[in-house]
Order: C-alpha cells, then sequence, then structure tokens
C-alpha cells in the first residue's frame, strides 16, 4: 500500500507539471538528482546525463566504443607521445554568443587542472601546459606520454563552458552553467526538475529536433515506470530488471539494453579517519572473509533478474584488460568463518552505507543476509546519493555500495577509486606497488604493453580487496513508442542528437 501511495504522489506530481509542457519536449525520469552542473565539479552519472544536452565534449564515444570529433574535428600525437594537438571545430558559440576559440579551450583545461574547487585535477595530471597555436588549434604538452588522455577529453574535462560565464559566476557558475551544448540552462527546482531549452545557435542544430529537454530524479523504480506508463514521462533510465517484461508486454513503450562498462563494488574505508579504525578497515583478511560469503550469482539472480554481469574486476570478461587468471571466487562459508577465527574477530560488525534505490538497498539487503551466515553483523544504512558522497568526501563511512558508470580505458575505471591520488579515493586506499603499476599502464600506448600491466593491477587490488568489484550493469532504459532516434552506447548516457517525438 506504501509504494502504491508513493507511485500515486509522484504521478500526480507530474500530471500538475505535464500540463505546461511545451510541444517537442522531451521528459526525461533519472533515478538521481544530479550533483551540481559544473563540469569542474560534477562526479554523479545522472549528472553526465544532464551534461549530455548541455555541455558539448571534444571528443565523442560512439556506439562502437570508438572516439569520435565533436567540439575537435582531428587531433594527432607527437612522436615521442608527449603533446597532443587538437584542431577545433570552427563558428561553434557558447550560450551565451561568446565564440569557442583556441583561447576558450585553454582557460577551461587550465581551470580544471589548476583552480582549487576543481576534482579534474587528478584526470589532467600529466598536462604540464595549454598552447594556443593559432584561434582553432590547441596543443596539449604532456610532463610523460599518457595513454588514457584522449578518454579523459570524451568525459567532463573536455567539456567546454563560456570563461566569459565562469568569470562572472566564479564559483557559483553550477547555479546557471553555460555549455555549447544543443541545449541550454533555463531552471533548476532541487529533487524536481531541471528545464534546459534548444539553443538556436548550436552547431549541429540539424541533428536536433526537440524544443526542450525536462529531467525528473525520481528514485523509486516503480513510481518512473509508473509515470511512464501514464504518459507524465517520456524515457527513463535504470530501469527496473524486474520490470523489463512488462515494458516488453506493453505496446505503447519500448525497451533498450546494452552491456555496460561501468560496475557495483563494496567500497571501505581503509585510512580515512576515525572511522577506518574497524576489523573491516584494518584487516584484509575480514574482507577477504566477507567475499568469501557472498555469491555474486545470486545477487544477480535474486536482484537483477540474472541480467547483469557478475565480475570482480573492473574490466567486463571480453576486455583485453580483463585478468583470466583472477576468476569471481565461489562462495565458501567454511573459509569466510576460517578467515574471522583467524582474525580474532569472529563476529565483525559494520555500517553498510547505500543510496536509496531500491535496487541498490536490495543488493545490500542480500550480501547482509549471507554475510549473517558467516558471522558478520551488517548494518545497513540507506541515503540520498549526494549526502552518502558528502559522508565519503569527510571519511564518515565504514563501507559504502559505490556504482561506477565506466570509462572507455581501464586507468579511469581503478585510478580514480584506489589510486593513491584518486580524487574519489574515499577510503584513503594506498598501495605503492599498484600506483607505480598504474603509472606505468598510464605511461604507454602499445595495447600488449598495457594490458600485461592492468593484468596485474588486477592481481593487487584482487588480494588487498579495499574494494569488492560485484558486477557490470545491463543499462535497462524505458520510452515511449513516440520516441525515435535513441542510439544505446555502453557508457549508459542518453544523447539527446537523432531524438524526436513522433
Amino acid at each position: 500500500m506504501r509504494l502504491l501511495k508513493a507511485a500515486m504522489l509522484g504521478l500526480s506530481v507530474l500530471t500538475a507539471a505535464g500540463a505546461a509542457q511545451a510541444a517537442g519536449t522531451l521528459r526525461i525520469g533519472l533515478q538521481d538528482d544530479p550533483d551540481r552542473l559544473d563540469p569542474a565539479l560534477g562526479g554523479t552519472f545522472a549528472g553526465r546525463i544532464v551534461f549530455a544536452s548541455l555541455c558539448d565534449k571534444l571528443v565523442d564515444l560512439t556506439a562502437k566504443l570508438d572516439f569520435a570529433p565533436q567540439l575537435a574535428t582531428a587531433w594527432s600525437w607527437s612522436a615521442d607521445g608527449r603533446a597532443l594537438t587538437m584542431t577545433l571545430r570552427q563558428g561553434v558559440t557558447f550560450h551565451d554568443g561568446e565564440p569557442m576559440t583556441a583561447e576558450a579551450v585553454r582557460d577551461n583545461l587550465e581551470r580544471y587542472r589548476s583552480a582549487p574547487e576543481s576534482v579534474r585535477k587528478a584526470e589532467l595530471k600529466a598536462v604540464s601546459a595549454i598552447e594556443v597555436v593559432d584561434a582553432q588549434t590547441v596543443r596539449l604538452v604532456l610532463s610523460q606520454p599518457f595513454a588514457p588522455l584522449i578518454a579523459v577529453l570524451s568525459d567532463r574535462a573536455g567539456m567546454m563552458v563560456s570563461p566569459k560565464a565562469v568569470a562572472r559566476l566564479g564559483k557559483d557558475f553550477f547555479t546557471a552553467p553555460v555549455c555549447s551544448g544543443p541545449f541550454r540552462f533555463t531552471e533548476r527546482v532541487a529533487q524536481d526538475r531541471i528545464v534546459l531549452d534548444r539553443f538556436p545557435g548550436y552547431w549541429n542544430a540539424g541533428a536536433i529536433h526537440l524544443d526542450r529537454v525536462v529531467f525528473r530524479p525520481i528514485a523509486d523504480t516503480t513510481v518512473r515506470l509508473v509515470n511512464l506508463q501514464a504518459g507524465q514521462l517520456d524515457m527513463l533510465e535504470e530501469l527496473a530488471p524486474s520490470d523489463a517484461g512488462k515494458v516488453k508486454a506493453d505496446a505503447k513503450l519500448r525497451l533498450a539494453a546494452v552491456t555496460g562498462l561501468g560496475y557495483a563494488a563494496i567500497n571501505f574505508n581503509v585510512g580515512h579517519g576515525p572511522r577506518a579504525d574497524t576489523p573491516i578497515g584494518r584487516d584484509p583478511r575480514i574482507r577477504a572473509a566477507l567475499e568469501a560469503a557472498i555469491d555474486r550469482d545470486v545477487i544477480n539472480k535474486v536482484v537483477m533478474d540474472g541480467l547483469f554481469v557478475p565480475d570482480n574486476q573492473t574490466e567486463l570478461p571480453d576486455s583485453r584488460y580483463f585478468n583470466p587468471k583472477v576468476p569471481v571466487p565461489p562462495r565458501d562459508l567454511a573459509r569466510a568463518k576460517a578467515l574471522l577465527k583467524e582474525a580474532g574477530v569472529e563476529h565483525p560488525s559494520f555500517e553498510f552505507k547505500v543510496a536509496n534505490t531500491p535496487r541498490d538497498v536490495q543488493v545490500v539487503e542480500v550480501i547482509q543476509a549471507m554475510a549473517a551466515e558467516a558471522g558478520f553483523d551488517i548494518k545497513v544504512s540507506a541515503g540520498e546519493v549526494n549526502a552518502n558522497i558528502e559522508a565519503m568526501n569527510r571519511g564518515d563511512y565504514q563501507a559504502h555500495l559505490n556504482t561506477w558508470s565506466g570509462r572507455s580505458d581501464p586507468d579511469f575505471n581503478i585510478s580514480i577509486f584506489i589510486a593513491c591520488d584518486g580524487f574519489q579515493n574515499w577510503g584513503k586506499y594506498c598501495n605503492p606497488k599498484l600506483q607505480e603499476v598504474l603509472e606505468r599502464g598510464r605511461a604507454v600506448t602499445d595495447p600488449a604493453q598495457r594490458q600485461a600491466l592492468y593484468h596485474q593491477a588486477v592481481e593487487i587490488y584482487a588480494q588487498d580487496r579495499a574494494i569488492l568489484y560485484l558486477y557490470h550493469p545491463t543499462w535497462l532504459f524505458a520510452h515511449s513508442a513516440a520516441l525515435q532516434g535513441f542510439v544505446t552506447v555502453p557508457d549508459g548516457i542518453i544523447r539527446p542528437q537523432g531524438l524526436r517525438l513522433e
């Protein structure tokens, strides 16, 4: 009854707002409310979905995981791999009418790599200088070869915003972001909606067939689906796997799916403040016991209807960077109990934070039940995703279920969270040997050499278990049959180019 009331409440809210929707408006239901709408500050997946309509990047990613021109039309490496020269698209303007020139690109990249508030610093650490060659050409000079750089520029560090708007708004840029994407910012009401309107001066205007995009954060998957079925949404992301059959059976709806680059993982606080001083934070044997107590296949079948890909590594099993010598371990309760006895803590307890979404909470509850059989006492604490991130930034957590949307280069699926200088290394894990391997992996471009190095990385992090990887998601989208032109990409991002409402 509570769930039905919640669904009806969500439906009534959107019905009231839906009456005022303009023609050509695409309404998208998001699982989470994005964090700050500034590429220098953003860290949520929901924010990346909004940015795809708001802020173009230097480079984009295709459905086949190839890099494609967006604001940069071409790029080339120097012979020694220490400089990347990019040719910029002509005729691009920001939403405030300012031209996007090489000087503007330099200003953006300098802000990302040096502004006190920027969280992009680690991603651009290898960049030692940005040079303006001419009005449409920029050169990135590196302190050492850095193979993942193109992948970096295909995400937030490659998003170009108006330097004039940054100068005017400063740290408050996120309140009224000015970019160069197909839609410009109109309004935001926290936990309710983000509204973007079509930018007439967009360089690729012929690919845009919508007047407005409205993003509505709705954490409850059932409420999102109810609103889609009632016509109050046109599309939703992160459909619950258990609802896939309902969408397939509804002639008015369409289901789209793609295996994602990302993963879900248990992130442990092993060195960030007083809350790291717990048995599971101090002793890798207890984390090994937890891993032995769980069954990834059971989690997938019970919570995701078997639609996801169980795994204990950052990369998909068909990736060259997946290490087949480190397979998913089977559940072994006897080993779990033996490890706890060896560690001298047969009934360890810890708080397990999780985003307050039905799927994530259910995943943690399944882990809680399985671990209890080995002797673990887990307290589940569900909270809003941005509040959880702030808590982790403070070190105010013991374990957290992380969901990562994934990147096309393996370095950014590992380093962000467990490199010593990773900007989202909330648990302050630092293994010098892993750090050395990751630094070598970034500095070489030969695929075979990189493969060997990232295989080494797997062997190290799988032993330390500062993070326990659980599964790769299948991105599940549901949308109205009236929406045409949607193309799934393994990064899970909804791109507006080509979308139309019939």
